[in-house]
């Protein structure tokens, strides 16, 4: 049973960091002498940790305790939160009628059958109001009526358990129709919508992006596309152990069509279970619903037409359940409290170790030597061989360092290392054109190195604001997004990166344990610096604290935490106002900046304590599982399925969070995507030991978080250790 994320504890007014966080104070980060990082190529460091990049302090004083993350794909499962605040599942891997049809056809030859039986069942569950309105909205979609056809909502109903009833009838009977739930006349009550499957007509934060070019997408969609479709199918990918980008060019490649003819809010982590909506142009649902068995890995369902694609960032965020085994602790009061602490106060909202890349020289290494407009030295870095890659890559590096041989090398480096490739191919048209190099890389992926930089900046931000002020008030200078009045009278600062082309987001693998891309939001953004009487008159609390990502149109907090930039960027030869060179991608002071919130707390927190004796067996029940419940599938993994725990109507995410699309997001571009991606730790199987079958306790986390925030960053709280891989690997050994 699930325990909701509340606490009868006192409020937490203590902060905990890391002992050698004090080289970070203003006295420690000046007396060094000012240093070029220019032989970074030369470093011969191991994979980051989180004290590296400024993960430093926890928000309680409670002890943690030992607990294995990711040990098996299921015990990370991400289910997108679109902009609705509906929860994303793969209900049905079946294509709907109508995709079947390829000729031009009316509904009403699509709808051309008697709904009485199904409405007599509808009988059943429904008033007879709701009955009669349901009727009349079938016979107005089968009339073939050319008016807008608008949703219906029914009476209101407070009972949880008769809604997921409805829902179901419409799923299982009247597949043409989709349901939600919205409010009710009053507090105590919900409604169910019923509208058309036929199209998305909410655009979203994002429809006025600039789109993909004149001729967008793989012309090889259907050349006589029906008239009344939409031209884009949209359908749910459940996949595991995969990234989104592998996933599409799996099934790209099965329907003979290029990656750009798909459309996604963003991508997901591949050390997980996932589900996601997307976008695919003109093609047909039982085309796609036709691969799900030769698809390893992979599922597809839930399809319906569209009027427009998917982009990047159209989603409120998504909702993790997430599995600790192998947990020990002094006792389970410890887990208890530090459960329940985290549902109450949350945790910092720092950009997490995926931020900054997993080969041993660090993204935002080399993103300090492109501000610093050394082209050469950043080139040496990205191409140069690391410590810790596969042996297949640094014999490639190895004999490039050693030869200089481009064609040689190309046919050696494997065609995931996308930045070297485009780099060593432009070196070969432009020999020794180090700058030019650099902008073969597509941009998404180039840009990550410089908002790795920022990122960097900020986790140390971070972390001096909570060693100097704590993490339950505000103070004098913090900087908020405005309420109210002061809303009219507060900075201003515009969307980032208005040009941004979305065609490189397709270029290059991305790895993405977060909501999904680091969009701008179309809303402007209020920030005002905290006085004396905001502080007196309590309009601000401790959530609404931000700290700016830098750039040329934001404002430094009013206190000691603005000297962190400062003195940090002047440490590594890089000016917050100007720049050495002309090359505005590689500037801070071209790019608008942007704010983000210090402290998250998890939504819908609820968690549970289990036992289990058999580490092979999952402990969350995936979509898969669910609807091999009802009709057999072919599984995407030799796994066996379990009852899980949850099941029940989603939770309707949208009202909470709203609250953070003020949020501003930093760029189309993600700094999980992986410069050198090294080989995928394999997924690590307890076998079972047969010389003690004594049961162990896994700690099992359900909540949601907006777009841009860290799931692992909540488990670091919870754990206070490391969320690396590397680490968590050693806790199975």
């Amino acid at each position: 049973m699930w325990r909701c994320g509340v606490s009868s504890l006192k409020p937490n007014c203590y902060f905990h960091c890391k002992r050698n966080y004090l080289s970070l104070s203003k006295s420690n980060l000046t007396k060094h002498p000012i240093t070029k990082y220019s032989n970074y190529s030369s470093l011969t460091m191991t994979t980051i940790t989180e004290s590296d990049v400024g993960i430093l302090c926890f928000i309680s004083n409670l002890p943690g305790f030992r607990g294995i993350l990711k040990q098996r794909y299921s015990d990370f499962i991400v289910n997108e939160v679109d902009t609705e605040g509906n929860v994303v599942h793969l209900t049905s891997l079946d294509a709907p009628p109508e995709a079947f049809q390829e000729g031009e056809t009316k509904i009403s030859d699509q709808l051309n059958k008697n709904y009485a039986s199904e409405i007599e069942k509808f009988r059943s569950l429904a008033c007879e109001i709701d009955v009669d309105q349901l009727e009349a909205f079938i016979n107005q979609i089968t009339s073939g009526s050319e008016e807008d056809i608008s949703p219906i909502v029914l009476s209101p109903d407070s009972d949880k358990s008769h809604r997921t009833a409805m829902h179901n009838f419409f799923k299982e009977n009247l597949r043409f129709l989709v349901t939600d739930t919205v409010d009710g006349p009053d507090s105590s009550s919900k409604c169910i919508r019923v509208r058309l499957n036929s199209g998305n007509k909410n655009k979203g934060r994002n429809s006025n992006k600039r789109k993909r070019g004149d001729r967008p997408y793989d012309s090889r969609g259907s050349s006589h596309w029906p008239a009344h479709l939409g031209n884009f199918l949209r359908f749910h990918l459940f996949k595991e152990n995969k990234d989104t980008q592998e996933a599409l060019g799996l099934i790209g490649k099965m329907l003979g069509i290029q990656p750009r003819s798909f459309g996604f809010a963003g991508t997901k982590d591949k050390r997980s279970v996932s589900t996601q909506r997307v976008t695919v142009f003109k093609q047909y649902a039982s085309r796609l619903a036709a691969l799900n068995d030769r698809l390893i890995g992979i599922k597809v369902g839930d399809f319906c037409y569209v009027k427009d694609d998917l982009l990047l960032g159209q989603l409120l965020g998504n909702r993790f359940t997430i599995v600790l085994r192998g947990v020990v602790a002094d006792s389970e009061d410890t887990i208890q409290a530090s459960a329940e602490s985290l549902g109450r106060h949350g945790f910092i909202n720092y950009f997490g170790l995926q931020r900054f890349g997993s080969g041993s020289i660090p993204t935002h290494h080399i993103g300090a030597t492109l501000l610093r407009g050394e082209w050469k030295a950043a080139a040496s870095t990205i191409l140069d061989p690391r410590e810790g890659e596969r042996n297949i890559i640094s014999k490639a590096r190895e004999y490039y360092k050693q030869t200089g041989d481009i064609d040689g090398t190309l046919k050696q480096l494997p065609r995931h290392l996308v930045a070297e490739r485009a780099m060593l191919q432009c070196l070969k048209k432009s020999p020794g054109n180090y700058l030019q190099a650099l902008k073969a890389i597509p941009r998404t992926l180039r840009m990550m190195y410089v908002h790795s930089y920022q990122s960097y900046l900020w986790n140390h931000a971070a972390s001096v604001r909570v060693q100097k002020y704590g993490s339950s008030e505000v103070v004098l200078g913090d900087l908020v997004y405005s309420k109210g009045d002061d809303a009219e009278k507060t900075e201003v600062v515009p969307p980032e990166h208005e040009d941004n082309s979305l065609e490189d987001a397709y270029d290059c693998g991305q790895l993405d344990e977060i909501s999904g891309k680091d969009l701008p939001l179309e809303k402007n953004n209020l920030v005002k610096v905290i006085t004396a009487s905001d502080i007196s008159t309590g309009n601000y609390n401790i959530e609404d604290v931000v700290l700016p990502m830098t750039g040329s149109r934001i404002i430094y907090p009013m206190n000691e935490v603005a000297d962190v930039y400062r003195d940090m960027a002047k440490k590594d030869g890089i000016s917050l106002t100007g720049s050495v060179h002309n090359i505005k991608e590689f500037s801070i002071i071209s790019m608008t900046g942007s704010y983000r919130r210090v402290f998250q707390k998890p939504i819908d927190f609820r968690w549970d304590l289990l036992s289990y004796t058999d580490g092979n067996l999952a402990l969350s029940e995936t979509d898969i599982d669910k609807i091999a419940k009802t009709k057999p599938v072919n599984p995407v993994k030799e796994e066996n399925p379990t009852n899980g725990t949850e099941g029940e109507e989603p939770f309707n995410h949208l009202e909470q969070l709203e609250s953070f699309e003020d949020e501003k997001k930093f760029s189309t571009d993600d700094n999980e995507v992986e410069v050198s991606r090294e080989a995928e730790p394999p997924q690590v199987h307890s076998p079972p030991d047969l010389n003690s079958l004594e049961p162990q306790k896994a700690l099992k986390l359900a909540f949601t978080l907006p777009a841009s925030c860290y799931a692992t960053m909540a488990i670091r709280e919870l754990l206070k250790t490391s969320t690396s891989v590397a680490f968590h690997k050693t806790l199975n050994q």
